[in-house]
């Protein structure tokens, strides 16, 4: 695993008794929490929540969603004038992805990246695993706009 977001492939077996999912390359030895996050409505919008020290994994478990991961940077400005550090989105393209249940792949979200979703259909959800424990997240917490790359970003593409 790089310092870059990276899709690592699972897959699906299936036999007259039904199908079983997979991830067998799930290197998940740093994680110490999970959490899994519902909407209410595919109409809502989690997004963008950034760590430097986390690094986080996705999987969906049910559903499917599209997930943005954008790289965050120190505010270039005011880390020249001295000012405490704040962090910013970076302005380059972020990653999207839209994942599966039907098709399992974990999602690796590195540090220093801030993540956010949108379900596609109802009854989606999004299994986390974090490196850091609750208590480390919340000294380790950036929250950003939504719309930061516009809300063409968060819907279905026609084709």
């Amino acid at each position: 695993m790089g310092d870059l977001p990276e899709i690592l492939k699972g897959g699906i077996a299936v036999d007259d008794r039904g199908p079983l999912s997979y991830l067998n390359t799930a290197p998940l030895g740093n994680v110490v929490r999970m959490y899994m996050v519902e909407n209410f409505s595919t109409d809502t919008v989690r997004a963008f929540h950034g760590h430097r020290i986390e690094e986080k994994f996705l999987l969906v478990v049910s559903g499917s969603a599209i997930v943005v991961v954008a790289e965050m940077e120190l505010e270039p400005l005011l880390e020249a004038i001295g000012h405490p550090q704040k962090y910013v989105l970076a302005k380059v393209e972020p990653w999207r992805y839209v994942l599966s249940a039907r098709n399992p792949q974990l999602l690796h979200i590195p540090a220093g990246y801030a993540n956010g979703f949108r379900a596609l259909e109802p009854g989606t959800k999004l299994l986390f695993f974090s490196t850091t424990t609750i208590e480390q997240a919340k000294t380790d917490d950036y929250r950003f706009q939504l719309n930061y790359f516009g809300d063409e970003i968060w819907k279905a593409e026609d084709r």
